[in-house]
């Protein structure tokens, strides 16, 4: 067996919240130790919550400590390394730090030009149908908001429009019928995951990325990484598969972390 870089969303794919007693989380959690202590692989959470709302759920569902967490739907990036600098934000100071260990300056360079938060927020706050997120989820590259899935073909649309008027390099991340996230263009699961990949030496081969929502199909479209949808994925997750069909890409019989198990071996990442 040889390394490999594990990537993962949290709610829903990781964890399933209909269950406390989830024994395939623990088997799941059991393997990807023991693999990564034997053989050095990585593993990356990659979620659309907050720094502050991942630690609440790591520490309810005793998840294992990544190598990497991709928080606010790919906006940032922390890794245990010493090479993480201190990251002051050019909007609000030093970021939100959830363990102890830096934002990779890099990254946040990297999704900065074209941004303007402000320019964004002024925007949004013209439509009455946007309701904003808890303070939590909105973060410096980051503006979020709950939008109902009844106004979401008139207003979403709309929206786009007057973020391009003013030549912001942005995009609409709408997922799950109801959570929708405006970040900057260059930014997501799937591009952080790439970010990651190349810094730690990964080649796509050696890659998986497991999620069940909208704002998980940048994992799977980000190039040859293997994917694994969890059996319980969301109809928007399932109709891009349908219309998008890839060998790479593995649809599981069995929901959350029993989904994942069920895709590591179907593509011999564990036996």
């Amino acid at each position: 067996m040889s390394q490999f870089m594990f990537v993962t969303d949290l709610d829903n794919t990781l964890v399933n919240h209909d269950t406390e007693d989830d024994k395939a989380l623990q088997e799941l959690n059991h393997r990807l130790s023991q693999h990564r202590q034997e053989h050095g692989s990585k593993i990356v959470y990659a979620t659309g919550r907050s720094s502050v709302l991942y630690r609440q759920l790591a520490a309810e569902k005793k998840l294992i400590e990544p190598d990497a967490l991709v928080v606010a739907v790919g906006t940032e990036i922390y890794i245990n390394s010493s090479e993480s600098v201190p990251g002051e934000d050019i909007l609000s100071g030093k970021l939100a730090n959830p363990k102890g260990d830096n934002c990779d300056r890099d990254w946040s360079a990297q999704i900065a030009t074209g941004w303007n938060r402000n320019t964004v927020v002024s925007i949004t706050d013209k439509f009455d149908e946007l309701k904003s997120q808890p303070d939590t989820e909105q973060r410096p590259f980051k503006v979020s908001f709950f939008l109902e899935e009844s106004a979401s073909e008139r207003i979403l649309p709309k929206l786009e429009t007057e973020l391009q008027k003013c030549g912001l390099n942005i995009k609409l991340i709408y997922s799950s019928g109801i959570d929708l996230d405006i970040v900057p263009k260059n930014s997501d699961k799937g591009q952080a995951m790439r970010f990651l990949r190349q810094k730690w030496g990964f080649v796509a081969e050696q890659t998986v990325a497991c999620g069940d929502s909208g704002n998980d199909i940048a994992l799977f479209a980000a190039g040859e990484e293997r994917g694994i949808i969890v059996g319980n994925a969301r109809p928007e997750l399932i109709q891009w598969h349908s219309e998008n069909p890839a060998d790479n890409r593995y649809l599981a019989k069995n929901i959350c972390a029993g989904g994942i198990l069920e895709g590591l071996k179907h593509f011999g990442f564990l036996e």
